[in-house]
């Protein structure tokens, strides 16, 4: 058992939090909710920091629940956007509401008893809920000057786009839900990022104004990386926590990436590790920091909760492969996707099978049937150096021939120009 607050302060995550909270909290078990809308099939690192909010909740010995917006994310939330959200359609929340659900499994225990984690979905008190009655019922109790002073309002208003009726309905829908599950599943806490705090608070003056009710709230920090860029966001995109979208490997390499700013920051909150232990490892780190061993167990900690340790081998064994002296042997395990996901990035040549049907030599596969090099006077220079290797062995000569027996997996050869630069050659027939 942990003082959630304290949990949350030293890790660097508490933002904001209402006056009389640790207090409720320290009666006993409390049941306190967070909110993600449905808008794609999988969650992603930047909702890794509410994830983690509801894990210290639960581990504190209080009961989470996770609110899957199958109506608000009909809506859309204006809070940190600058422009209308695009509207969704309803089974497309739905396809996207059964992924979700399936990543929140693996990160809390689902229990009906207890301290059990619960899941619920607005849709199923919306959905029957006519304009009428959600005027008559919420809408009364709060005004529109009240909503007008709301930050994120602020912000759309003075802005190019403007705000729609919809978005600006938003912090009512959200604060009745914050009302509906106070009175009828006791969640005395709303919890969320800090762009949240105004929906919260309007939740809870929903709750004052309607039942003269009391309710509390917490926000965490929002993410930001030191350099200034958006947290979670790559050259490719988003990182997904789904293994489809974004690969355990590239998953794992976007922590192992990062900067020793971050990855102190990071390791606190994304991972379980207590004090002790992140403080002996940031002193082990400061010894060595080429090591990287910050990196290596943040990587490794989340990957194995986001996926498995099955998964985290597979990445290691990828990196070991393209950064290490990793063997052919686990490259011909990998599938064609597997394959082209590792690869992606790097520069691929497609070249037909007929040019190995009699073999070809080195400096003219690599210059002429690709664009590895620009000449083959700067192939054979680089070969005889000994700068040069296919399929993970090192060249001897230019002339070294080349024949159907090097493809791997029957389609592929590796090329690898100095120690980090690599190239993947892809024959077809």
């Amino acid at each position: 058992m942990t003082n959630f607050v304290e949990e949350l302060r030293w890790r660097g995550m508490l933002q904001d939090i209402m006056p009389g909270t640790e207090e409720k909290l320290s009666e006993g078990m409390t049941s306190g909710y967070i909110g993600f809308d449905p808008t794609a099939d999988s969650l992603h690192v930047g909702h890794l920091t509410q994830i983690m909010t509801l894990i210290h909740f639960q581990r504190a010995g209080h009961k989470p629940y996770a609110l899957v917006g199958g109506a608000t994310g009909m809506v859309g939330d204006p809070s940190g956007k600058s422009d209308e959200r695009n509207l969704q359609t309803e089974s497309m929340v739905e396809h996207n509401l059964a992924g979700m659900k399936r990543q929140l499994a693996k990160f809390l225990t689902f229990e009906d008893e207890g301290n059990g984690a619960v899941m619920v979905n607005n849709a199923d008190w919306f959905n029957d809920m006519s304009l009428f009655t959600f005027i008559r019922d919420v809408g009364k109790h709060i005004t529109v000057n009240y909503m007008m002073a709301k930050d994120s309002v602020k912000r759309r208003l003075e802005g190019d786009s403007g705000l729609s009726f919809t978005e600006f309905c938003y912090q009512l829908i959200q604060g009745y839900d914050f009302y509906y599950l106070w009175k009828n599943r006791n969640c005395l806490i709303q919890m969320g990022g800090s762009d949240q705090w105004g929906n919260i608070v309007t939740g809870t003056e929903l709750i004052r104004r309607k039942d003269s009710g009391t309710a509390f709230g917490i926000t965490t920090q929002l993410i930001k990386k030191a350099d200034g860029t958006k947290f979670g966001k790559t050259e490719s995109g988003a990182v997904w926590l789904d293994a489809a979208k974004t690969s355990p490997y590239k998953f794992y390499q976007f922590w192992l990436n990062a900067s020793d700013d971050d990855t102190k920051k990071w390791i606190r909150i994304f991972t379980l590790k207590t004090q002790v232990e992140i403080e002996s490892l940031e002193a082990e780190h400061n010894r060595a920091p080429h090591l990287r061993l910050l990196q290596k167990a943040l990587a490794e900690d989340i990957t194995v909760r986001t996926h498995s340790a099955e998964a985290l081998e597979t990445a290691l064994k990828t990196s070991e492969f393209l950064f290490g002296n990793g063997s052919l042997e686990f490259f011909k395990t990998l599938s064609d996707p597997q394959v082209l996901e590792i690869f992606e990035g790097i520069p691929q040549f497609s070249i037909s099978r007929s040019v190995l049907t009699e073999g070809t030599d080195a400096a003219t596969l690599l210059a002429e049937h690709s664009a590895v090099f620009a000449s083959k006077g700067e192939a054979k220079k680089l070969i005889q150096g000994g700068g040069v290797a296919v399929n993970k062995e090192k060249l001897k000569e230019p002339s070294d021939q080349l024949t159907l027996s090097d493809l791997l997996l029957d389609q592929y050869i590796i090329v690898q120009k100095g120690k980090k630069n690599y190239f993947l050659l892809i024959f077809n027939s």
